[in-house]
């Protein structure tokens, strides 16, 4: 199985950046698709951004298209989600899961993920 840590979460005003990391140990890190996904209080989690084996195919949530990007370093065993104009409904904790099965376009439906994180929290201040 694969181990996973984020980081970076914080509190941050509104329309501010942060970049979201997560680092991979355990299993070969290439061999996994990796997606971000997060839950506010009181709601269900929801996809965020995946990204396939070899970081060229993506897939973003409608409300963060064109703000957030995520990426990935196979060399480093890390998954990135950089996030750009924060807007306080992106308040929530953010995880990173990883997908053994996924071999083309990186899947958006949680259940296909295995393994995750603890989360990192996010906290946008109007």
């Amino acid at each position: 199985q694969v181990q996973l840590v984020e980081s970076g979460g914080g509190l941050v005003q509104a329309g501010d950046s942060l970049r979201l990391s997560c680092a991979a140990s355990g299993r070969t890190f290439s061999n996994y698709a990796m997606g971000w996904f997060r839950q506010a209080p009181g709601k269900e989690r929801e996809f965020v951004a995946a990204v396939n084996r070899s970081g060229i195919r993506t897939a973003y949530a409608d409300g963060v298209k064109g703000r957030f990007t995520i990426s990935r370093d196979n060399a480093k065993n890390a998954v990135y989600l950089q996030m750009n104009s924060l807007k306080p409904e992106d308040t929530a904790a953010y995880y990173c899961a990883a997908d053994r099965t996924s071999t083309l376009a990186p899947k958006r439906v949680l259940a296909a993920y295995e393994y995750w994180g603890q989360g990192t929290q996010v906290t946008v201040s109007p």
